[in-house]
């Protein structure tokens, strides 16, 4: 399976006082898993900035690239999805002045021969394109990219408009949760249309100017290109991406400089007239992504300490937070240039409760480095080598597969030799056959690459892309979910503590399971078996067991690993 080019995961000025690096410090543990993170190159650079009622304070780790200059807070970071509550204060600025209603119809706003799709009678407003309720998928279907590694170029206003005309909607509008790019960056078009000017214009024109951001931009002018981090995925520098179209899903690219101006403005510690725009973006509209509330664009999740109002961004080579919490004033961004991430920091940051993800060092670079000198095979012994003595490297199954893949088109003995060692160490997951699959069939081994997609879907089900690969092969495919009465789902329900402040939330509505993590969206779990379930959007897996209580446990299957968590609640 390949990486996902789809991250845009899951932010958001005008401080009074801006001091320089803070003399303040960070909490221990905090900075000590920063540095950690630095030192185990998970990335070049992590920069954190807070503010609150005595201003904004900065603490810059590592450097704009592993050879390059220290960060500071003008270092500029592309920062992915935040880019959404940028579009939404933009919406909400429009509805403001008169401009547009949430409750209009998206087509409205459209040309005449674009038909956005409509279900029972009814069609698609704009603040549900905000709020992830539109039906719209995550990405359109039509998304086929010349380069991988830059996906969005050369996608299309023609395309999108193509894709939106021949959509059918697959639920009724309004009824479901579903994060979706396209119905962002149909968005951020539409709102752009609607003023007659590009995107980028119009959210400097109603943000980035207005609050004084001056490295806030989605075109990168000369000091912004100096101050460039460069973007990492798994030790290896990767491309910026461009995304013309869906620019409103995410497009800009900021620094933790103007992103404490821009939370400073939602928090109400300075004056702007963007402030009743961006306090409608903070009203919940909706609690239907599981225990998160939902605004326009914002996530929304409880903590002792109040509402964290928030979110996250992630390109091809960097990972991004931003979140707020009104009730104690506090706002707080993290960014790097990698794609290991670091929202950890930043809830942890507004939540004391939250907890610090485990760091522990890539065993990537060793790999490449015997593999290099060596070889593939060498690159394989250490691999095992290093396992076996207990090391404490990362040697999750995502690890190899990601570097196994990122060999594809340069060096194929090596991806497959990697890829083949994931399914050994990883032989219960669906994904490793996946990746395996991909790689035999590039080297023209298609028998082979038949047998390992075959075990990729007998495992998960909904590898769609798998089922897909084998139909394009000529092998059809039956797939049934097993059927469970509601009330075995119903024992299911509950609380499951996965680790201290960190729980994963099983709900159901009929005959469809949910499980949403802490601080995370809630998604759909298929039945493989009466007790096994799995999911669609990410490669893992669910088992529930009994005891003599009924349903005492699960065991989250992700990356290699075998998550347990006891039932609480």
């Amino acid at each position: 399976m390949k990486r996902t080019l789809t991250t845009l995961l899951l932010l958001t000025g005008w401080v009074v006082a801006v001091s320089a690096q803070s003399t303040s410090k960070l909490p221990e543990d905090v900075e000590a898993s920063i540095r950690k993170r630095i030192e185990y190159e998970a990335s070049p650079g992590i920069v954190v900035g807070i503010v609150d009622r005595s201003g904004s304070h900065y603490y810059n780790f590592g450097k704009l690239k592993p050879d390059g200059l220290a960060t500071n807070e003008h270092t500029i970071y592309e920062i992915g999805s935040i880019s959404k509550v940028f579009t939404a204060i933009m919406l909400a600025q429009q509805v403001i002045d008169g401009k547009v209603k949430l409750d209009d119809p998206a087509q409205k706003y459209l040309p005449a021969e674009v038909k956005l799709p409509q279900r029972g009678g009814k069609e698609i407003p704009l603040g549900m394109l905000s709020d992830h309720t539109s039906g719209l998928p995550r990405l359109p279907g039509n998304l086929a990219p010349a380069n991988p590694n830059n996906p969005y170029a050369d996608y299309t206003v023609k395309q999108m408009y193509d894709f939106l005309t021949g959509y059918e909607l697959p639920r009724d509008i309004g009824e479901k949760y579903e994060y979706s790019n396209l119905a962002q960056g149909l968005l951020g078009h539409i709102l752009a249309r609607n003023a007659g000017t590009t995107y980028e214009e119009l959210m400097i024109k109603t943000i980035a100017g207005p609050l004084q951001m001056k490295e806030t931009k989605i075109t990168l002018d000369s000091k912004m290109k100096k101050n460039l981090a460069v973007g990492y995925s798994d030790g290896k520098a990767v491309e910026n991406w461009d995304i013309p179209t869906l620019a409103g899903a995410g497009a800009i690219r900021s620094s933790t400089s103007d992103m404490l101006k821009f939370l400073a403005a939602n928090l109400g510690l300075t004056a702007s007239p963007l402030q009743p725009a961006m306090n409608l973006t903070h009203q919940a509209r909706h609690d239907k992504a599981g225990t998160m509330r939902v605004g326009l664009g914002w996530h929304i999740a409880k903590s002792k300490a109040g509402d964290v109002i928030w979110h996250n961004g992630g390109t091809g080579g960097y990972r991004c937070f931003a979140g707020f919490v009104k009730e104690t004033g506090t706002g707080v961004v993290v960014l790097t240039n990698s794609t290991a991430g670091a929202d950890d920091i930043g809830f942890r940051l507004l939540n004391p409760d939250a907890p610090l993800a485990e760091v522990k060092a890539s065993v990537v670079p060793a790999l490449r480095k015997a593999i290099a000198s060596q070889g593939p095979e060498a690159a394989v012994e250490l691999y095992k080598k290093l396992k076996s003595s207990g090391d404490t490297y990362d040697f999750s199954e995502q690890v190899l597969n990601n570097l196994g893949l990122d060999y594809a088109d340069s060096n194929l003995p090596a991806a497959l030799a990697l890829l083949k060692l994931n399914v050994e160490q990883y032989p219960a997951s669906f994904n490793t056959y996946d990746s395996y699959a991909e790689v035999l069939l590039k080297n023209n081994q298609k028998e082979l690459a038949i047998e390992n997609y075959k075990k990729s879907v007998e495992l998960n089900p909904g590898n769609t892309g798998g089922i897909a690969a084998l139909e394009k092969l000529g092998v059809k495919v039956a797939t049934a979910d097993a059927d469970v009465p509601e009330e075995v789902l119903e024992t299911y329900v509950g609380t499951y503590q996965l680790a201290p402040s960190f729980n994963l939330e099983i709900t159901r509505a009929g005959k469809q399971l949910y499980a949403q993590a802490t601080n995370q969206p809630r998604f759909e779990l298929y039945a493989k078996s009466a007790t096994e379930f799995y999911l669609k959007v990410v490669a893992a897996t669910v088992t529930f067991h009994s005891g003599a209580q009924g349903i005492e446990n699960l065991v989250l299957h992700q990356g290699g690993q075998d998550i347990p968590g006891k039932k609480v609640k």
